[in-house]
């Protein structure tokens, strides 16, 4: 991705290694990478847990090109795991299993973050989305980012997957970003008035020993420490490929429209982190189904209503950018629920939480090449 230029799209996502028997994380991921680099060679990545695994695409020109990749991945993975008798899962946080069983990636980056953290650490047991958006101009970038915080509450919003921990119905529609809400550097960044005052800040930092380098900033949204590119981090990864996809599409569009106001001299208002902090929250808690606060009227309004002004916001790039059939999809999952809403759905008629594990394997792999992956394993 160290190439990317304007509005490519790189998309990481992680995801649950399950044993099929039991529906619990089972940790793995060292016996994968094993086997998988042959495959998926770099595009393959342990996380701080051994029941955690990442998939990152090649740098995609557009929408079109990443739903390729994204449906290769998922597909390729889904075999690489079926070998070892396992299956995989997307979804913030699995429903019922148990950090304090999961293993840790001997490495010593994790080690290292053990060490620090301490159980902060060891109990991150979350799966996350994470979209590369390609901006080549630093300062560009981070006048991109103070403006596009006040939309991270929305696109959180879509893709809520994350309402059990523990065995327990939590309340949240995204429990994961609660867990997450622990570690240091986190949540919805301060504004920078300039990429020379963002700088000066990592400087201190590092100075300091608070950290080593700016990888260990992980706010919602940042401009990556050695990509040309934005990462929008705060989505919980969605069950499904459409939903990965369009997620990345809204990332996409907010930088592409933000991009062009911005080169020709109009602003956009920008709000104080506290403000938008309470929007997260709300989106949490409640997804889609819930109110976000409007700023500018200074109310509440229906966070659908306020998606729907997003998608107005960002219509006039739509269609440079080739994303507008994919943006339809929106509408869906306004209409369908998140994947928290279905979730809460299975085990409100099951009262079984191994139904809910199987729902979300079952949506996993809804659109991948499924033929080709029994092929490949036959």
């Amino acid at each position: 991705m160290s190439g990317a230029k304007l509005f490519t799209l790189g998309i990481e996502e992680e995801f649950q290694l399950i044993d099929p028997e039991t529906r619990d994380l089972r940790s793995h991921v060292q016996q994968l990478l094993e086997s998988g680099r042959d495959v998926l060679k770099d595009q393959l990545k342990a996380e701080l847990h051994q029941s955690v695994i990442e998939v990152g695409t090649n740098i995609c020109a557009d929408i079109h090109e990443a739903r390729r990749e994204v449906v290769r991945l998922r597909s390729q993975l889904a075999r690489i795991v079926r070998q070892s008798g396992l299956t995989i899962a997307a979804a913030g946080t699995h429903p019922f299993a148990r950090w304090q069983d999961q293993l840790i990636t001997p490495h010593p980056r994790y080690e290292e973050i053990i060490e620090d953290l301490q159980q902060v650490a060891r109990a991150n047991l979350i799966f996350g989305l994470h979209v590369h958006v390609g901006i080549e101009d630093r300062e560009t970038a981070i006048h991109i980012m103070n403006a596009a915080r006040y939309f991270l509450p929305h696109i959180f919003a879509l893709s809520t997957n994350s309402p059990f921990w523990e065995g327990r119905n939590t309340g949240f529609k995204s429990y994961r970003s609660k867990v997450f809400d622990r570690f240091p550097r986190t949540g919805i960044p301060d504004h920078f008035v300039s990429v020379s005052e963002y700088d000066n800040y990592v400087k201190l930092l590092i100075k300091t020993k608070c950290i080593d380098n700016a990888k260990r900033i992980w706010w919602d949204i940042r401009m990556h420490p050695f990509f040309n590119t934005l990462e929008f981090r705060i989505c919980d990864v969605p069950m499904s490929v459409e939903e990965t996809l369009t997620l990345a599409a809204l990332c996409q569009a907010v930088t592409a429209k933000l991009y062009k106001l911005i080169k020709k001299n109009l602003g956009f208002r920008l709000y104080r982190r506290l403000l938008i902090s309470e929007n997260k929250w709300r989106a949490a808690r409640y997804g889609i189904g819930g109110k976000l606060i409007d700023f500018g009227k200074q109310e509440e309004v229906d966070c659908e209503t306020l998606i729907h002004e997003l998608l107005e916001f960002i219509d006039d790039v739509a269609d440079e950018l080739g994303i507008r059939g994919q943006l339809a999809y929106v509408g869906e999952i306004l209409r369908h629920g998140t994947g928290a809403d279905r979730q809460i759905a299975v085990w409100n008629e099951t009262q079984d939480i191994k139904k809910v594990v199987d729902h979300i394997v079952d949506e996993t792999h809804r659109g991948l090449d499924l033929d080709q992956v029994d092929r490949n394993d036959g």
